[in-house]
């Protein structure tokens, strides 16, 4: 058998996984579009329906976001009427997220995005959760926690 070259492209799971990621999103978007949301904001809205009223270091830590990211974006959902944002009475430093009625009302407009996408990917449920687990697993052991 002929050795590969370690350098060519093909061989690359960073490029793999970057070719995917970019194709799995764009698979989102038109069912994002009917909903008037980015991708990151429907990642945000997913973090916020299962509990909401957040603060902005909570919500980076969940989404694996820097605030320098996660702040324009909480703007924009604010301005477009999706949460609010209002600084904590018990600490004043911190700035706890909210979803407004219209927040939560696109939650039922959502619920279908999940089984489209596994209908798109061509995925049995069995397989959409092996890969995700092995793509947690892959993030858990390039964390920096893990490397030290």
């Amino acid at each position: 058998m002929k050795p590969t070259n370690p350098l060519l492209l093909d061989q690359q799971l960073c490029f793999a996984l970057y070719a995917a990621s970019r194709a799995v999103t764009a698979t989102y978007r038109p069912l994002l579009d009917d909903l008037g949301l980015t991708y990151p904001q429907y990642l945000t809205l997913l973090v916020l329906w299962e509990q909401d009223g957040l603060t902005v270091r909570e919500l980076g830590q969940r989404l694996q976001l820097d605030s320098g990211t996660l702040t324009p974006l909480l703007k924009r959902m604010a301005q477009s009427g999706l949460v609010v944002r209002e600084r904590r009475r018990s600490d004043e430093r911190e700035v706890e997220i909210r979803l407004t009625d219209d927040g939560r009302a696109l939650r039922q407009r959502a619920e279908s995005i999940p089984a489209c996408m596994a209908q798109r990917l061509c995925l049995t449920g069995e397989d959409m959760q092996r890969l995700r687990d092995q793509l947690k697993e892959l993030t858990a052991q390039l964390s920096p926690q893990a490397r030290s």
